[in-house]
This record gives C-alpha cells, sequence and structure tokens, in this order.
C-alpha cells in the first residue's frame, strides 16, 4: 500500500473514527484503524464491537493495499502534522509497518493483519428513511441529558425512537429517562419512518451521531432493523447494534390532570435556582418551592453550610403548594426550553411534575419531586 492524503482531509477523518477506539482494549486488534486503499479512495474505519464507523476520502493511491495501525496513534501523529501537508503512509512488504511521511517528519507504526478486524455485519434493514439534520439534532438533544447511566438498568442507556400518530399527524418521537426525570421531544415523521420498530439507541452511539451533525440543511439517511441502526451522514457511515430490551411505558409517568399551573421567565428561574442551589449539599441537591399568591420562595437549607432564600414573581393563581427538586435535574431541563417562559404544571408534594416551554409545546419533561 502507499497513499497520499492531505494532512487536513486525513485529521477530519480520524477525529470522526479514532473516538469509537477505546483507550483501554484486551483485544488489540481494537486499538488499531482499518484503513483501506483502492480507487483514488482511502477508506478509515474503526470499531469496539458495538459501533463501527468508515470514512471515506479521494487520495492519491500509488499501491492498493489494507492495513491496520493503532487509531489514537495515528490520530496523535496527524494532529500534529503541519497544516497543508501532505502524508504519505506506505506499507513495507518485509516488515508489515507502515511509514508515514510529511514534510521532514517520519514515523513507522506497528500493524496488525486486516484479516483480524472484526466485521460488523448490518444484515437486512427493514425501514429506511431520510431526515434532516436539524430535526435529528433537535430530538438527541432534548433528550439525551435525561439517559441513565445505570447499567442495571440497561434498557434506560438509549433514547428510545418510535414513530407515533397525533391527531392524525405522523411524528417521529424520542424519550429518555433515568426514572428521576423524563424527557420527550416530536419532530415530523419522515417519509418511510411509519411503522419502524420502536427501538432503543444507545448512550455511546448517540454521542457520536450528535458530533456527525454539524450542517443542519443536510440530510441523514437512516436504515433500521429490530437489532441494528445505521446513519449516512456524507461520507460518513456509522452502524450500530441497539440495545435488546423493552423500554417501559413511558406515557403512564406523563401527568395529565395537573391543575397547578406555574409560569415563570425561564432565565430569572434559572439564575435564581443556580444561587439558591449553591448552599445545597452534593448529595441532595435538593431546593424548596413554596408558591402562592403569585410569588414563588426557593429555598435550601443545609445544616452544613447555612440557608439560602430568593423571592420571585410568578403568574401562579392555584392553592398554595411546597414541592422540593433537585436543581441539577431542574436546570437541566430548562436549558433545554427555547422560549422567554417556563411552564410548569403540578399536583402535589409527591407527585411528577410536567415541565414545558408553553401548552401543545413539541418537547415536554416530566420530573419527580424529592422530600425537603
Amino acid at each position: 500500500m502507499k497513499v497520499t492524503v492531505e494532512q487536513a482531509a486525513l485529521l477530519k477523518a480520524l477525529g470522526h473514527v479514532h473516538r469509537v477506539v477505546e483507550r483501554r482494549n484486551t483485544i488489540p486488534i481494537l486499538a488499531n484503524v482499518l484503513i483501506r486503499a483502492e480507487g483514488g479512495v482511502l477508506a478509515l474505519k474503526a470499531t469496539d464491537l458495538d459501533i463501527d464507523i468508515v470514512e471515506e476520502m479521494p487520495a492519491a493511491i500509488e499501491r492498493a493495499g489494507t492495513t491496520t495501525v493503532p487509531a489514537h496513534v495515528l490520530y496523535d501523529i496527524v494532529r500534529k502534522l503541519a497544516d497543508g501537508a501532505q502524508v504519505s503512509l506506505e506499507q513495507d512488504g518485509q516488515s508489515g509497518q507502515v511509514a508515514l511521511r510529511s514534510g521532514r517528519s517520519r514515523f513507522s507504526l506497528q500493524t496488525l493483519p486486516e484479516s483480524d478486524f472484526p466485521d460488523l455485519t448490518a444484515g437486512e434493514m427493514s425501514h429506511r428513511f431520510a431526515i434532516p439534520a436539524r430535526d435529528l439534532s433537535t430530538l438527541i438533544e432534548k433528550t439525551q441529558f435525561a439517559i441513565s447511566t445505570e447499567e442495571t438498568r440497561y434498557y434506560l442507556n438509549g433514547i428510545y425512537l418510535h414513530a407515533v400518530e397525533i391527531d392524525g399527524a405522523a411524528r417521529l418521537r424520542a424519550v429518555a429517562t433515568d426514572g428521576h426525570r423524563l424527557a420527550l421531544a416530536d419532530v415530523p415523521a419522515p417519509q418511510g419512518a411509519a411503522g419502524m420498530p420502536g427501538v432503543i439507541v444507545p448512550r455511546k452511539t448517540v454521542a457520536e451521531l450528535q458530533k456527525l451533525l454539524d450542517d443542519g440543511d443536510q440530510s441523514i439517511a437512516i436504515e433500521l432493523s429490530g437489532v441494528k441502526i445505521r446513519a449516512t451522514v456524507g461520507p460518513i457511515v456509522l452502524t450500530s447494534k441497539l440495545i435488546d430490551g423493552t423500554f417501559p411505558d413511558y406515557a403512564r409517568v406523563i401527568p395529565q390532570r395537573n391543575d397547578k399551573f406555574l409560569t415563570v421567565e425561564r432565565d430569572d428561574f434559572a439564575r435564581s435556582v443556580d444561587r439558591v442551589s449553591t448552599i445545597s449539599s452534593e448529595r441532595g441537591r435538593a431546593v424548596k418551592f413554596s408558591l402562592g399568591d403569585g410569588k414563588l420562595t426557593l429555598s435550601v437549607h443545609n445544616p452544613d453550610a447555612g440557608q439560602a432564600i430568593e423571592e420571585l414573581a410568578v403568574d401562579y393563581e392555584a392553592a398554595p403548594l411546597e414541592i422540593g427538586f433537585n436543581a441539577r435535574y431542574l436546570l437541566d431541563i430548562v436549558g433545554q426550553l427555547e422560549g422567554d417562559t417556563a411552564l410548569m404544571k403540578l399536583a402535589d408534594s409527591g407527585s411528577p411534575t410536567l415541565i414545558q416551554d408553553r401548552e401543545g409545546a413539541s418537547s415536554l419533561y416530566v420530573l419527580m419531586p424529592m422530600r425537603v
């Protein structure tokens, strides 16, 4: 193999694919990136056995070939080369090493045989559709923060993606929950998404996909089966296993009869919650809400640190209510709202609260209260 490619193009592609490679691997080949040069195209591929990502770029190929080299080492080398430089990769037929040359720099990299590199075969995909990058990014951004990190409840370790029908219109919906909070977002369903299986896209796949969506106007091709998802973003193809589990019936935890409506100025509210939570303990992070007569009193009492109280003028006309929330969870949710105000629908001190930008918004959040 002998190939020459621009440093910027190689760095961009390596930046996408090397992230999939875990820093510590018990299987040596999983630390490597597969390099294939043929037909004027250089392809890079990396995998962790759950996700694989392939990116192609044009290159000057003098001699076709395929090999594997350490992914993070190659990325670090290319990252430190001069901007605009030409990078030459050549495999020695005797030693098997890959020689990397750029300007006055010379590196020799150890290789492993391409035959050892695993292939995450996607199999037959039952559903295909194209979705604007902006819509897919919205689904991820609005729900990603609520994905559970508790490995024992593995079926919550991702975003539940499925098609629904609302008032006769098909929608594509994303839902995530960690048991303390729930996030839900809808976008118009792309043609071909109707009837798709409900799938749970793993947390790591969601994070990698989000990093690829830098152009909101581009169209992302999504292919799905009951066990795999594939996303094609320009020259990049990401294939991932799905979480094999049943997502809980989230509709049961979305309150329908909360009759106490609180409307607050979003930014003022967030700053106030952030200020009083400074006193709260790292473990509890509890903030107490005292509501009544168009006024919200936020308070935190921490025996080890002191007390904080702050009052806000709000739109609230229901019966007086005291309720507590985890400040960090609350700020995470408020940070997703886009309007100038936040609408909170409450019931009592022990029931979940519904939070939205406004009535009928396409995204909603449910937050469980805390005892205070």
